[in-house]
């Protein structure tokens, strides 16, 4: 595989509690005050090193979700947080909303792992869609707006329904996501499955691992107002008064692994929905916040991101040219090479030129 691009590799150093879960990390956020946000897919805590030096984050400080935003279900269950992302003092996140099949397991006989392939669920902490204030590098529940005090910053979720939340309830009847939504369709099976969040004023747009139809990725854009404290609902922004907009990528077959604003354009790590290791690529879709309705898009190729075989599946990543002053970004792995381990709590990630 192709490391031309490669600039240079980050140690990430986290407690030595959070050791298991630095090979499932799923999502990452540089901040402007050079903070590294990070998920698992595994938790239902969001971790926030900081910059020590140009190629070390550090100082591990992690944040229980359930301090500023109501779960649905015990934090022991997962939220599965597979986007992030941050504006106007806000980190917004988003869990996977997806269903998940059973894995064989290595000690059961062939019997009973072909039962576990049949067992099918999903936890209501995966369909939390939220936002948490973050001012001077932390999280609060509620705090004054740093550049006007009479607007309250406050945590909140979109509500959550006995599907799910609004936007599954939304989603329900859509002619292309309906069918995989009421089909409880795990995400891993070309279901429905979210692994990506951007957020550009009022507008948060949603990016699909899968469903891929024929080749085609789809984004959602939706709105998000509060309904009461803590809580938001979905705007009718849609033809025909729906809450939701549609938006059709051509991702060479692949779906979205995650997404980030770039200016007015948006780059979108792509990827396979199935389990699958390759191809991985970055590509760039220019002015998205400014996209019309049910049209089908083209994002512009930029560049390979090297994969291995069952490892170094690349989750997540961030804009890093505040780090490195120049176009660049930094991409952090699900089961990374055990050469990348380090200590009882280190794991390193590779910075890449914009191509």
């Amino acid at each position: 595989m192709d490391n031309s691009y490669l600039l240079s590799q980050v140690s990430l150093t986290f407690t030595d509690g959070f050791k298991e879960y630095r090979e499932d990390l799923s999502a990452v956020l540089l901040t402007p005050e050079k903070h590294l946000w990070l998920g698992s897919d595994e938790t239902s805590t969001v971790e926030r090193l900081s910059l020590v030096d140009g190629n070390n984050f550090a100082n591990h400080e992690r944040y229980r979700v359930a301090e500023f935003i109501d779960l649905p279900a015990s934090e022991e269950k997962e939220i599965d947080i597979e986007g992030l992302a941050y504006t106007d003092y806000y980190l917004w996140l988003i869990g996977s909303h997806s269903y998940k099949r059973k894995k064989p397991k290595s000690d059961k006989s062939d019997e009973k792992n072909i039962q576990r392939l049949a067992k099918i669920d999903t936890e209501p902490n995966r369909y939390i869609l939220g936002r948490i204030p973050l001012v001077d590098g932390k999280l609060f529940s509620s705090c004054p707006h740093p550049q006007n005090p009479d607007i309250l910053l406050s945590a909140a979720k979109l509500e959550i329904t006995p599907t799910g939340n609004l936007l599954m309830a939304a989603l329900a009847d859509d002619p292309h996501l309906g069918f995989f939504v009421k089909a409880a369709i795990p995400g891993k099976d070309n279901g429905f499955d979210v692994e990506g969040i951007a957020v550009c004023q009022k507008r948060v747009f949603i990016g699909l691992r899968g469903p891929v139809l024929r080749g085609w990725a789809v984004m959602l854009e939706v709105e998000l107002e509060t309904s009461t404290p803590g809580i938001m609902t979905l705007r009718e922004i849609g033809q025909e008064g729906k809450s939701y907009k549609k938006h059709f990528l051509f991702l060479n077959g692949l779906g979205i692994r995650d997404m980030h604003l770039y200016g007015e354009d948006l780059l979108i790590l792509a990827g396979p929905t199935m389990d699958l290791d390759g191809p991985v690529q970055l590509y760039r879709l220019q002015n998205a916040v400014n996209l019309t309705e049910n049209t089908l898009h083209y994002p512009e190729f930029l560049q390979d991101i090297p994969y291995g075989n069952r490892i170094e599946h690349a989750e997540g990543f961030t804009l890093f040219q505040n780090v490195t002053g120049i176009p660049s970004v930094l991409v952090v792995y699900d089961s990374p090479a055990k050469t990348r381990l380090f200590g009882d709590g280190g794991v390193m990630a590779d910075v890449f030129r914009l191509g």
